[in-house]
């Protein structure tokens, strides 16, 4: 999923550069600045040196900048933001002549996955010893600043970009068309064209045919609004109305034209067309037209996006299963797909730092509950589908993806791998979970890394067929050089996965092999950042199904709380696509 999105920047600031000094929070400014024309800078870490810059704003701490920066957003994909501010000392554009006043760092998913996408995030000194573009000393160390100070704050405000999302319903009938056929009366349909910028005209929807007939009742249609008038609602819709013939040859019966804000009216007067065919009335004076259409409904609704549900708080929680059975390998030893190297992370933990270090962003308390299956575990050494990675049965939560991976290597060192492997322990575990929200404040996402073929096939499909009915995806990462043609069968993207002749509601499993984004050498970062894309590319559409099945709309996006010293604010367009940075 690709959405643009504009970020709204507020900078204020607690420092004076008439005195190279850094006031606290709490303290006010005695020395504003004088003249300090002010300027910002959004940076993708993993591109060019600096994405844009906005327009110099004179003597003020609390810029209101206009400029906006257009910047592409993807669920899948991970962007790094950093934001720069300069006190600006000549008309020069070389950010190296002029006063750094501090940065902040964050990914584009921060922002977004925030409560109301509302980030506030501390602008500090920066730590670097040298200038970006290699001429100078960093903007921290030669301007009197010190290293790692908090020097005031920013706060990032994302929202999409204002395109048309809403998409109309409409239905028309019309009424003593002209008869086209010989043996027969006429057999209706009707072409929709919107309008360019040129006077040209382009097919926006065509209507199906209703068979012999002058009198015909089409079926309602739902269009986008901006296919049907490009947001225009002025703009002009022509409507040509013909008689099928089977040899494609259609015969034109007439036309009519009108517009979105025509439409927008409903049932009325006002929406009864005739249909006229002008080469007719061109040649008969008494020709008034070849019948009517009439508009019999129109409603219009929004659209939404994954997006309407994040910035209304729809947060996702993020569970982790991880394979512990003996087919992995001696953990001792480096050939184990569970091996901990000191010099490299291995497979398993890999494939969570992938996924975790992006769906983290739009979990608020960074709470992830982690488990392993398939290990005899402590103290009588039962095997287990379905225990805590941290050891604490009533909470399994680990704090960040950082505290999952630390649970995971302690469990490899108390527990002992061994087997079957069964998902539908794990599968109805994040069930129970997400059977207990299903207001859409919540959607659940659960990983399970594994590197075997799965043991217990009829139970781990009922239990997904159970869970498709609930606000939950599960993601399989298939590690090892195993085969893994069940987990295929559980991706379900060609044919949906059934249990006892009851059909899945929704295709919730995305299944990707590990092996095929391990290139190895300096391109294995990338392709790491191509396997969390391809994971994680179906969420916001799953998500999206499951809201739309139960008729949940976005709730209204939290109100703002502005900071007392409430500050102007930076308008940032977030360009389509950027390359994701390394793992």
């Amino acid at each position: 999923m690709s959405l643009c999105l504009h970020v709204t920047v507020s900078p204020y600031l607690y420092v004076s550069m008439s005195t190279f000094s850094c006031p606290t929070a709490s303290m006010p400014l005695s020395h504003p600045l004088s003249h300090a024309p002010i300027f910002l800078s959004c940076v993708p870490m993993s591109s060019c040196p600096y994405f844009g810059r906005t327009e110099v704003i004179d003597n003020c701490l609390n810029p209101d900048f206009l400029h906006k920066f257009v910047l592409d957003y993807c669920f899948e994909e991970r962007k790094n933001l950093r934001f720069d501010l300069y006190d600006v000392d000549s008309k020069t554009p070389d950010l190296s002549k002029h006063d750094f006043l501090g940065q902040a760092f964050c990914t584009l998913g921060e922002i977004v996955g925030s409560a109301g996408s509302r980030l506030e995030k501390p602008l500090m000194m920066g730590t670097a010893t040298t200038h970006p573009r290699g001429r100078r000393p960093a903007p921290a160390a030669s301007n009197g600043g010190i290293l790692g100070k908090k020097c005031g704050t920013i706060i990032l405000l994302a929202e999409e970009l204002g395109n048309c999302r809403d998409v109309a319903t409409l239905q028309f009938c019309a009424n003593k068309l002209d008869k086209k056929d010989f043996f027969g009366k006429s057999d209706p349909f009707m072409v929709f064209y919107r309008s360019n910028e040129d006077g040209t005209f382009t097919i926006c929807h065509k209507t199906e045919v209703v068979r012999n007939t002058l009198n015909p009742v089409w079926a309602a249609f739902a269009i986008p609004v901006r296919a049907l008038c490009n947001g225009d609602h002025d703009r002009a819709i022509k409507v040509e109305v013909y008689d099928w013939d089977r040899d494609g040859s259609h015969d034109f019966i007439g036309e009519f034209t009108t517009s979105y804000r025509e439409l927008a009216q409903g049932q009325s007067h006002l929406n009864v067309y005739e249909v006229v065919n002008p080469r007719k009335k061109m040649k008969k004076k008494k020709y008034l037209n070849s019948g009517t259409v009439t508009l019999l409904s129109f409603t219009v609704e929004a659209e939404h996006t994954f997006l309407d549900y994040i910035r209304g708080g729809t947060q996702l929680n993020f569970t982790v299963a991880i394979d512990f059975t003996a087919s992995n390998g001696n953990p001792s030893q480096p050939t184990s797909l569970h091996y901990l190297s000191p010099f490299q992370l291995n497979a398993y933990s890999l494939a969570l730092r992938a996924v975790g270090d992006i769906i983290q962003d739009y979990d608020s308390d960074k709470m992830f509950p982690a488990l392993g299956f398939g290990a005899k575990v402590p103290p009588d050494g039962h095997v287990s589908h379905e225990f805590p990675l941290n050891g604490d049965a009533s909470n399994p939560a680990c704090h960040g993806i950082a505290g999952v991976l630390e649970a995971y290597q302690r469990s490899l060192r108390r527990v002992q791998l061994y087997g079957p492997t069964n998902f539908a322990p794990v599968v109805n575990h994040v069930a129970r979970s997400a059977a207990t929200v299903l207001d859409g404040s919540q959607y659940f996402v659960l990983l399970i890394i594994t590197d075997g073929v799965i043991s217990d096939m009829a139970q781990t499909k009922e239990a997904i067929v159970n869970a498709a009915k609930l606000p939950m995806s599960i993601i399989i990462v298939g590690v090892g050089q195993a085969e893994f043609d069940a987990m295929v069968e559980l991706d379900g993207d060609d044919i949906r996965i059934s249990s006892r002749g009851k059909v899945a509601e929704r295709d919730i499993v995305q299944f990707v092999p590990f092996r095929d984004y391990m290139s190895g050498g300096p391109g294995a970062g990338l392709s790491m950042a191509g396997l969390a894309r391809e994971v994680l590319a179906e969420i916001p559409d799953q998500l999206l199904s499951y809201m739309k099945a139960r008729g949940i709309k976005p709730p209204p996006i939290p109100p703002i709380i502005s900071p007392k010293r409430s500050p102007p604010r930076l308008y940032v367009e977030l360009p389509r696509v950027w390359p994701s940075p390394t793992v």
